[in-house]
């Protein structure tokens, strides 16, 4: 069975997804640019995508470090 990757996700899961950082971190990311927020209706969604390059990118960056 092959299931999908969701495309957005909760604030609450990308704080899961990232180790349990809190919200606020998540907000100060989306201020930098460093993960991408999306609306729909009321609900804030982080897109997946954007979460996969941060780790990437800081993933790179320990190794580099």
């Amino acid at each position: 069975m092959n299931e999908k990757q969701p495309r957005l996700v909760s604030i609450t899961d990308a704080q899961a997804i990232l180790g349990g950082i809190s919200k606020p971190t998540v907000y100060s990311l989306v201020s930098r640019g460093e993960l991408v927020k999306v609306k729909i209706g009321r609900r804030g969604l982080i897109t997946t995508a954007s979460l996969d390059a941060y780790i990437q990118r800081i993933t790179e960056e320990a190794g580099a470090a």
